[in-house]
């Protein structure tokens, strides 16, 4: 009898417990672990919303960058973290696209392991050629890829990513065969497409502006539901007949270990909508070419569901492989 009562209130301990632990939350510093290195738009985004959270709630948000292997290694190590709130992770469109293209390398679930708490931003991407090409529209460059298979290449910052997704979707889209062409980044990138040795690649919507002024860059397509007020004149890829590319606008938002007690889940997601509601930090987003989401964790988590959905079809129906 006496072990049944110590029992109860022990349960009853437990349930108090978590509620109180997350009205206090956070009584210590922070970690967030980004899986890229520091200066990037996931590592950017992860400090705007980073110190916001420090002002808001009294402790230090402190961004840790552990990159490598496309974020595998940030993404394993939080994924088997506590689950206390205070090791997070700021991720990206690699979540999804490791668990597709290396499920029996990777030791992580992107869903059972983890505890979506919001989606912060998307940073859509515009597709860019050089004048020298002479393609002028989408649909100019979709039947110059279908007279020649093959032979057309575009660029990506590297394999797997979303710019490389993107292409591949774009083949799967319109049947044609085009050539990946993976560099250490999109600068490099996008410098082969000025000089005219990669046809096009698509592109982050923000620091082009200037090339396209310039004529080293044009505009064929913006990934984006409305034209871009940056540039009026490029229609978008729906106006293209291209469906469904704001879907290629690769997302970072952030999530806590499988278990994290759901009060503390919800209060950090509630101050990170804060933050993003924001009037400077909706202008430093919009700087950064990035649209705020700001969502709940189950609109989080059925996004991510359907985005994985999405690109696993892409990538079974191009053949795309890890490296």
């Amino acid at each position: 009898m006496r072990k049944a009562i110590a029992a109860v209130f022990l349960m009853a301990g437990a349930a108090l417990a978590t509620p109180l632990a997350a009205q206090n939350f956070p009584v210590k510093p922070v970690k967030i672990v980004v899986g890229f290195a520091a200066g990037g738009p996931t590592d950017v985004i992860a400090r705007i919303v980073a110190q916001d959270l420090s002002a808001a709630l009294g402790q230090s948000f402190i961004v840790e960058n552990k990159p490598g292997a496309n974020a595998v290694i940030a993404t394993e190590a939080v994924a088997h973290d506590a689950p206390d709130g205070y090791t997070l992770l700021f991720s990206s469109l690699s979540l999804l696209v490791n668990a597709v293209m290396m499920e029996n390398r990777i030791k992580y679930d992107p869903f059972k392991d983890f505890a979506p708490i919001s989606n912060a931003a998307v940073l859509p991407m515009v597709v860019v050629t050089s004048p020298e090409t002479g393609i002028d529209s989408m649909k100019e460059l979709i039947v110059r890829a279908k007279a020649k298979p093959g032979e057309l290449s575009y660029g990506t910052p590297g394999h797997g990513g979303s710019a490389h997704l993107a292409g591949a979707m774009l083949e799967n889209a319109t049947g044609t065969k085009m050539i990946n062409v993976p560099f250490k980044g999109n600068g490099p990138a996008l410098a082969e497409v000025m000089g005219g040795r990669v046809t096009f690649m698509f592109y982050p919507i923000i620091g082009i502006a200037s090339h396209v002024q310039g004529r080293k860059l044009k505009v064929l397509g913006v990934g984006t539901a409305a034209r871009h007020p940056d540039f009026p004149d490029a229609p978008t890829l729906g106006e293209a007949g291209l469906a469904g590319f704001e879907a290629t606008a690769p997302w970072v938002g952030m999530l806590a270990p499988a278990g994290t007690p759901a009060a503390i889940v919800n209060r950090l997601s509630e101050e990170m909508r804060k933050s993003l509601a924001r009037p400077e930090t909706k202008e430093r987003m919009k700087q950064l070419g990035a649209i705020t989401i700001a969502d709940s964790p189950s609109e989080y988590a059925a996004f991510l569901k359907k985005d994985y959905e999405r690109w696993a079809q892409v990538i079974k129906a191009s053949g795309v492989k890890a490296e």
